[in-house]
């Protein structure tokens, strides 16, 4: 439902583009308001907890924070962008409130129930500009089913810097303050890659880059990977892999509301099983058609996303990652931009389905072994 000054008033006129080659296009992009917000959430020393093989929390807290924002503003759209160990978004002022409890419940939820620790923060459009940096929005439709957000303007990088050294920090809710996860979940298996190997790519410009040369070093990237069966896309024609007792059926407890976790636990996995027996056997259930849900689970994948730097989880070929490899150095080499990329063996889905009925569920990919937390730790070492 569309509210006067909301979020999705804005956000809902910026048309739709569907080729990701034209995703550098300025046309494409919007200034945010001025009297909008900008969120940022990070989960502290995520490369620990991923030394410690816990990728899945990691990714199960920086999809939270999208889950409950959309929850709180009552599956209005408005923009935001997975970033593996955290998530961006913007909001409008009449669902600032509202994004600032989910976010603060979202931080505390994350410690009680994943032992992390999530920084959170709400940053002014307008404080962004006074440093002569923007914020700017489109939206990218990988299928006829939804759009995901892209940003540009060098805001969201800046509003993420600015929250890592302290400022605009919004204070976790006391504990006992859950937030509204409903739609969270991770009942798929680990996506093995079929091609070679599962590449985290992640590039951004080098500070006084070019804005030309980095425009196109990253449509050269993007031609590359889509020179790739399906882009490079790492979930397969036929969905994940799905067993039962799912491998996330733990994370879907601790993320469902009321009762002790015990009962939680019992009802995710009476649930999962139900939901495993119709996906087996392909079993349509009161409108619900198992081969619908999973060509939409394919194409709603957010394998590739661009927040101020591209990001992207391919399933490649060593040959398409020694062309990426290449052509990134040398833009490094020429002060066009740093990379960070990291290797690994599978990819990983976090889905936020508030509603399997509807067509616009979305799923979080990312590598199943550091994915982009990993490649960012790679980038920042190039810089050091």
């Amino acid at each position: 439902m569309n509210t006067a000054g909301g979020t999705d008033i804005f956000y809902g006129k910026i048309p739709v583009f569907r080729g990701f080659s034209s995703l550098m296009d300025p046309k494409l992009y919007s200034p945010l308001p001025d009297d909008w917000t900008i969120g940022v959430a990070d989960i502290v020393e995520s490369t620990k907890a991923i030394a410690a093989q816990r990728y899945k929390s990691v990714n199960m807290a920086g999809a939270a924070v999208i889950a409950a924002v959309t929850n709180a503003l009552q599956g209005r759209e408005f923009p935001f962008v997975f970033g593996g160990d955290g998530a961006s978004f913007a909001v409008a002022p009449d669902d600032l409130e509202r994004a600032r409890e989910a976010l603060a419940a979202t931080a505390a939820w994350v410690k009680e129930e994943l032992d992390l620790l999530m920084r959170v923060a709400l940053v002014p459009v307008s404080a962004v500009r006074t440093q002569g940096l923007d914020v700017r929005v489109a939206r990218f439709g990988p299928s006829p089913n939804l759009s995901y957000a892209m940003f540009s303007g060098g805001g969201l990088g800046w509003a993420d810097a600015a929250m890592k050294r302290g400022e605009f920090a919004v204070p976790k809710a006391p504990p006992g303050t859950p937030p509204d996860l409903t739609g969270l979940s991770c009942r798929f298996e680990e996506i093995p890659s079929t091609r070679g190997l599962i590449l985290s790519v992640l590039v951004v410009p080098a500070r006084d880059a070019d804005p030309l040369a980095f425009r196109k070093l990253i449509e050269d990237v993007i031609a590359l990977s889509e020179r790739s069966p399906d882009a490079g896309r790492p979930v397969p024609p036929g969905g994940p892999p799905l067993r039962w007792p799912p491998a996330g059926v733990e994370f879907e407890a601790r993320a469902t509301r009321g009762g002790p976790l015990f009962k939680r636990r019992a009802f995710v996995l009476a649930n999962t099983l139900f939901a495993y027996v119709v996906m087996r056997f392909g079993i349509s259930v009161g409108g619900f058609v198992p081969k619908t849900y999973v060509q939409q689970v394919v194409e709603n994948s957010d394998f590739r996303k661009y927040d101020d730097g591209l990001r992207m989880i391919l399933d490649c070929s060593p040959e398409l990652e020694r062309a990426l490899t290449q052509r990134l150095a040398a833009a490094a080499s020429s002060g066009t931009a740093r990379y960070g990329l990291h290797r690994q063996d599978a990819a990983m889905m976090t889905c936020f389905t508030p509603s399997a009925l509807r067509s616009d569920h979305v799923h979080f990919i990312d590598g199943a072994r550091g994915g982009y937390a990993a490649a960012a730790t790679a980038l920042k070492a190039m810089a050091a």
